[in-house]
């Protein structure tokens, strides 16, 4: 049998990527799923690096699908006043797992020097509440921050949302209930890396399988945890999986990106694709070499540090030049919490 082609990966992610292989493939099961969707740190931990970094954050429990109860986590710059954008974040994990308050460093030197509000949603988590909970989650809990936008200091008109991996894929689907529901407006969207497709049949999901980072047989798993026998199917819904959109007129500008070596290589392309069509403002980059989630787990990569400067860019056309952060001991560099 001949070997897959595919593109290569970026050579400066070689340790990472051997390092990666050499503890050998991740099983997801009943034992390892519960450590996945746990904090890393305690929130008590949490909240005081985000005060070494001139930030605070609050919880809420706010209405999600059916009403049932969700938390809502609010993370702004000590002391703000006044009306500014507000940035509804939706966390990755394939659908199954990740945290509402992890990797909260993902936002760092693109997003929170903005002096943005960011509402982190805790949506519920497949299989235990597949589709339509975890995008119906999403949307009742934007439907609120819409709702207490002048009690959360944000600018009605400035509503973005956001997402990685599975989180940009429930944003995307997010998107499309507000549109097709009569709002709310969102001005923008930003998807890194979209989970969008249930159906297992691009070049790139065939390419990357077996590679020993997110890959065809992990996101498989979590369409299936999803969408159980429904996955490839025609009874899916565009809001489960957008990629099976025919219609993206009515989107807010979007920020688009991924890998060229990624299995969501192409579904993120053809998305993008589907919104020029549709006479959608899309930027998309595809980052030669790099692999699913590689900002977060390489950052330092020279190709890393590309993409997330050009997300700052676009997020500084979006939302204006940023102001400095100031912590308790002076002004921060960025938002290392170097004083």
């Amino acid at each position: 049998m001949s070997e897959t082609i595919r593109p290569p990966f970026d050579p400066e992610f070689a340790g990472f990527l051997a390092a990666l292989s050499a503890r050998g493939p991740f099983v997801l099961s009943d034992e390892t799923l519960p450590r996945m969707r746990q904090l890393d740190v305690t929130e008590e931990a949490l909240d005081a690096r985000l005060r070494s970094r001139g930030l605070e954050r609050r919880s809420t429990t706010v209405p999600g699908h059916r009403g049932d109860p969700i938390r809502l986590a609010i993370i702004q710059r000590i002391g703000r006043t006044g009306p500014t954008a507000g940035v509804f974040t939706i966390h990755g994990g394939g659908m199954m797992f990740g945290h509402h308050l992890s990797n909260l460093e993902s936002y760092d030197a693109w997003l929170l020097d903005h002096d943005v509000v960011l509402c982190s949603v805790d949506y519920r988590l497949a299989p235990e509440h597949p589709d339509p909970f975890p995008v119906e989650d999403c949307y009742a809990a934007l439907v609120w921050v819409a709702a207490h936008a002048e009690e959360l200091s944000i600018d009605p008109d400035r509503l973005v949302i956001a997402g990685q991996s599975a989180g940009a894929g429930l944003a995307a689907g997010t998107a499309l209930l507000a549109r097709d529901r009569g709002g709310p407006a969102i001005a923008a969207q930003v998807l890194v890396s979209p989970m969008l497709d249930d159906r297992d049949r691009s070049v790139s999901t065939l390419q990357i399988d077996g590679v020993g980072v997110a890959d065809r047989q992990m996101t498989r798993a979590g369409w299936e945890a999803y969408l159980g026998s429904r996955r490839a199917t025609d009874d899916v819904s565009v809001y489960a999986a957008p990629a099976r959109a025919t219609d993206l007129t009515g989107l807010p500008r979007t920020y688009i990106d991924c890998g060229s070596a990624e299995v969501f290589r192409d579904e993120t392309v053809a998305f993008a694709s589907g919104l020029w069509a549709a006479g959608v403002d899309a930027e998309l980059h595809v980052w030669p070499g790099a692999f699913h989630g590689f900002t977060s787990m390489a950052p330092e990569a020279a190709v890393s540090r590309s993409a997330t400067a050009a997300l700052a860019d676009w997020t500084t056309r979006l939302l204006g030049p940023t102001e400095p952060v100031v912590g308790p001991d002076g002004p921060l560099d960025g938002m290392t919490g170097r004083a």
